[in-house]
């Protein structure tokens, strides 16, 4: 038995429907507001819907919580206790602890603001489009939020809605049901509101139960709530599938681990080096302490939350939400785009061109049955039935339609659904009753048994499937969407998929979809930028290809559903890498497609708009929809468009590389010139009688260049660097580190010696180990200023250079130039104020400046040498 399932779910299900309203003391007229406030506070809220990344604590969560931000945390919990809680009164300072827990903080406020503006327009889209849950309530029967729902409710389903909570159906009329946003399978079920005979061992298998999330298909329904919240099936273990980790969390976890793997082994170097000789090995280890806090880029999380966030700002301005920040990530190294036909490449709008007999001549009678079949559709309404029942709202057709409507009444349904690609209706007639399929051409052909042609029948043969494709291939090829009628005269009453046999081929509608004018542009424009289409279709393949071949998209490799399931493991990878259109996919193949794709090492996005393209959306690394799409595919959307246009997804592109580029210039920039610091820690460690840097002013050092940084989402981004899509992960952090850090470190021994030799020793008017006291203090003061300046400098300097592929570097954006000037003018005059007296530092004569700048000028020098070497072995800098 599936524990996952509420108890009183299981208690509900194997009671008759008027038994369960007695169970739970509901009244036929549904709760009162006395009651339900009761309910609410004995059961709890539908605080939960969909899913947990659309509450508040959610995004606060993910907002405060990633890979960079526990890296610091952890270092502010042990900075704590050496700092504060060990240390002696005279020694303890918790400025360490107070800067990371106060850029935590920050980093985590920037990125929670701007999800939650993304999330109130999300919310206020969906508000415009969204249908309210029809609740009994005192009596009535009105429209509530879902969030109102308490236990015992009774709630009214249709086409088209979302499971508002877990419901114990009492009514069921033709209801079906897909699942995949819980199960993964495409499969549409038929609900019933009968009791069950024994109690399933899957939750999924409970016929009269619908659980929240789900999407109604076809027909309607009654069900009383039974869960809500955190007691539904999707409000407890079944949202992890939904908000899998995607390339943003694998990436910051690939660089997390650099830096932590750097610390675990410059950490302990550090440590007994110092510890050796210096000989107080407690001032070495809080020495290696402070060494792992300087290597890691201390607003890390909050340089990188500032990109995304004015990425994902800038794209309101382009008819794009971006609902969860880190999809500006996914933007920036999406390689792979898979997108639906309908409304993508073609227009919105379908119009039913012919309706042919099965020799391809006009038959009004097969217009006549399609319109029963789609008037009688309660399934989601799709392009085709509306194409169809259009006819019926053209003068002179009106009234006659209306009135064989009337001759033909409904008795029963079957919607259609992605494994028989046929949809079934029962209608009452005269004589006897009439069974109208209508779907794909092969699917209908495959049941029938005979054809009919101006009133005489004929059978269907062992080549009748060639002959119908002699007629209909033409127009496919011409990009033509073509569906099959066929009818059996029936007793039935009710039917089944059994039921669907020996038809009667009646003909055959004939639709026009017409490609959209600036899909082809807009594929052009995605190639340029190295995105990859890839066309993911449940349509006819002669349809896809007609489509695609006047968008230019290449059609020489084609796969469509049944070919894929044939494929082996080894095939697979190989076959999806090649291909460029797959048509007559079920839901599932269009998330295994992706789900292969990324195997194959892409970062995939998916656009789509209908329940067909859930699980597809949920499993790409970044999922796209639009503000019209079925309310279950907005919710799980990481990214909405406000306009279903390919161009808009090429701003998108473009922001989102702009802003990975500028987190990788700080990632990669800041951790090399930290790494050599580190590294010229570990040799003069070794080799000075006192520490090079205190930790305070190694702190400090790196909290002055992060602030300056702050300003690089604002940096100009050259086009070479938006040309590819940009790789987030730590496979290239380690080598950039190891080649550019130690370059920095050459100038810093030469500063060292400089000043242990030479300056200082001519200030303080002598060698160090000849001083007083009171003179190694100053000498060591003025050591550490010294390094303290020329690190400074050479870190904020080096950024200029390395921010850019070009040699020896293009021009930055005048807020990067304006910041990164002034902050070398206002921290050097920082040694001398008494804020610098407080952290050690003193100041220094004119000639040290003249030394710095010749330093300066070699080390920029050397590193555009280096630069032009690392481009011409790795091609790429960032």
């Amino acid at each position: 038995m599936d524990s996952s399932v509420h108890p009183r779910i299981r208690q509900c299900a194997v009671l008759e429907a008027d038994a369960v309203c007695d169970h739970l003391h509901v009244p036929s007229d549904g709760l009162s507001t006395e009651q339900a406030e009761k309910s609410r506070a004995q059961f709890g809220s539908n605080a939960v819907s969909s899913g947990t990344a659309d509450t508040v604590g959610f995004r606060l969560r993910r907002a405060l919580i990633n890979p960079f931000t526990v890296i610091l945390f952890l270092l502010a919990v042990i900075s704590l206790v050496t700092d504060v809680v060990l240390a002696s009164n005279f020694s303890r300072n918790a400025t360490t602890v107070i800067i990371i827990c106060c850029m935590l903080l920050l980093s985590g406020t920037v990125r929670f603001v701007q999800e939650l503006r993304a999330k109130r327009i999300s919310d206020h889209l969906s508000d415009l489009t969204h249908t309210e849950v029809t609740v009994c309530r005192d009596g009535q029967w009105i429209g509530l939020p879902a969030s109102a729902l308490v236990v015992g409710d009774l709630v009214r389903l249709s086409a088209g809605d979302r499971v508002p909570a877990d419901l114990r159906l009492i009514q069921a009329n033709d209801l079906f049901v897909s699942q995949s946003i819980i199960t993964g399978e495409s499969a549409v079920l038929e609900k019933t509101a009968q009791a069950l005979s024994h109690l399933p061992r899957d939750y999924a298998s409970y016929q009269n139960t619908v659980f929240q999330g789900c999407s109604v298909i076809g027909g309607s329904g009654q069900g009383i709530v039974l869960a809500v919240g955190q007691d539904t099936i999707s409000g407890g273990t079944m949202q992890a599938p939904l908000w899998r980790k995607n390339g943003f969390d694998r990436g910051a976890n690939s660089i997390a681990w650099v830096l932590i793997r750097f610390m675990a082994v410059l950490v302990p170097i550090v440590f007994v080096a110092v510890g050796l000789t210096k000989g107080d090995w407690f001032a070495a280890f809080l020495f290696a302490l402070s060494v792992a806090v300087g290597l890691t880029p201390e607003m890390l999380p909050m340089v990188i939350n500032a990109c995304l966030a004015k990425g994902s700002a800038a794209m309101e301005g382009k008819q794009t939400i971006v609902k969860n920040i880190n999809a500006m990530q996914g933007f920036g190294s999406m390689d792979v785009l898979c997108v639906d036909k309908t409304g993508t490449l073609t227009g919105d709008t379908v119009l039913l061109e012919y309706y042919l007999d099965v020799l391809g001549n006009e038959s009004e009678r097969v217009l006549e049955l399609a319109y029963l079949s789609s008037r009688y559709a309660t399934g989601v309404e799709n392009h085709l039935d509306r194409a169809i029942l259009r006819y019926g709202s053209f003068p002179g057709w009106d009234a006659r339609l209306g009135e064989f409507q009337v001759q033909h009444p409904k008795l029963d349904e079957l919607p259609f659904d992605y494994n028989r690609r046929c949809s079934s209706v029962l209608v009452g007639d005269e004589a006897c009753n009439l069974l109208i399929v209508k779907g794909s051409v092969d699917e209908v052909c495959r049941r029938c048994s005979q054809v009919v042609h101006r009133g005489a029948l004929h059978p269907f043969g062992a080549d009748g499937l060639n002959s119908v494709h002699a007629v209909v291939d033409e127009m496919l090829e011409d990009g033509m969407k073509v569906l099959a009628v066929a009818y059996r005269p029936v007793t039935l009453q009710a039917l089944t998929a059994n039921d669907e046999r020996d038809l009667i081929l009646l003909g055959y509608l004939v639709f026009f979809d017409a490609p959209k004018a600036s899909a082809a542009s807009a594929i052009d424009k995605l190639n340029a930028l190295h995105v990859h289409s890839k066309v993911l279709t449940g349509d006819q393949k002669s349809v896809a290809v007609s489509i695609c071949r006047r968008l230019g998209i290449d059609t020489a490799s084609v796969l469509t559903g049944e070919a894929l399931d044939q494929l082996t493991d080894n095939e697979l990878p190989v076959c999806v890498e090649r291909c460029t259109v797959f048509a007559e996919l079920s839901p599932k193949q269009k998330m295994r497609i992706v789900q292969v794709l990324q195997d194959n090492g892409h970062t995939v996005g998916f656009l789509g708009d209908g329940m067909n393209d859930l699980p597809a959306i949920t499993a790409a690394d970044v999922g796209i929809s639009v503000d019209t799409a079925a309310e279950s595919v907005r919710e799980c959307a990481d990214v909405l468009l406000l306009k279903k246009d390919l161009n808009v997804l090429e701003a998108g592109i473009l922001e989102g590389r702009n802003a990975f580029a500028n987190m990788t210039k700080y990632i990669k920039i800041t951790a090399s010139s930290n790494f050599g610091n580190i590294f010229s820690i570990v040799i003069a460690s070794v080799f000075l009688p006192f520490f090079p840097m205190t930790s305070v002013q190694l702190l400090l050092l790196n909290l002055l260049y992060d602030m300056l940084c702050l300003v690089l989402p604002w940096d100009k981004v050259d086009g070479e660097a938006c040309a590819r899509p940009l790789e987030w992960s730590g496979r290239t952090l380690g080598r950039f580190m190891r080649f550019f850090g130690p370059i920095s470190s050459f100038f810093d021994i030469l500063t060292f010696g400089f000043l242990f030799f030479w300056l200082c020793p001519q200030i303080c008017g002598g060698s160090f180990s000849a001083l007083s006291p009171e003179a190694q203090r100053q000498f060591v003061s003025l050591f550490q200023t010294g390094w303290f300046l020329e690190s400074m400098w050479t870190q904020i300097l080096i950024l200029h250079l390395l921010r850019t592929q070009k040699v020896p570097l293009s021009r930055p954006s005048r807020p990067v130039m304006l910041v990164t000037l002034s902050g070398i003018v206002l921290f050097t005059a920082l040694v001398f104020t008494p804020l610098g007296a407080l952290i050690g530092l003193t100041a220094l004569p004119l000639r040290y400046f003249a030394f710095l700048t010749a330093v300066v000028v070699l080390y920029l020098l050397l590193v555009t040498v280096a630069k032009t070497w690392y481009l011409r072995r790795y091609y790429t800098l960032l």
